[in-house]
């Protein structure tokens, strides 16, 4: 049986993030974060959601972060997120980590200052009919 080898990961800068993407690398330091959800269900389990305003040398971007999640997002901290993807909230990119992705905090603070000028989820997307396409 072959061994597979494992391919190092491949970051990104969240300048390079585009809408409906997934399998984003990232390195990023987290400026501010607040819990906007937090709700028990039916069956006694807890849910919460935070948005936090993380970023990076090339812009900043909105992460949604869930339950245990959360505990790492914490302003002034250094987070590496895995296989990240970008969903759609009202016409703007939010980062979101699901299942098959992860976050961790870093080994190393980061050396980088936040652009702040650079907001990925302050672009409004907008879906648009292709008037050639067929119907």
């Amino acid at each position: 049986m072959a061994t597979t080898q494992l391919r190092p990961a491949v970051f990104t800068n969240v300048d390079q993030l585009k809408p409906t993407t997934r399998g984003h690398n990232l390195v990023l330091k987290v400026q501010n974060s607040k819990v906007v959800v937090e709700k028990t269900r039916a069956d006694g389990t807890k849910v919460s959601v935070a948005e936090a305003v993380v970023g990076d040398q090339t812009g900043i971007i909105t992460l949604t972060a869930r339950n245990e999640q959360i505990n790492l997002v914490v302003p002034g901290n250094t987070i590496v997120v895995r296989n990240a993807k970008i969903i759609m909230f009202k016409g703007f990119m939010r980062l979101e980590v699901d299942k098959w992705g992860k976050i961790e905090n870093a080994a190393e603070p980061a050396t980088f200052d936040i652009n702040e000028s650079h907001n990925m989820s302050s672009v409004e997307y907008e879906l648009v009919q292709d008037p050639n396409a067929e119907q």
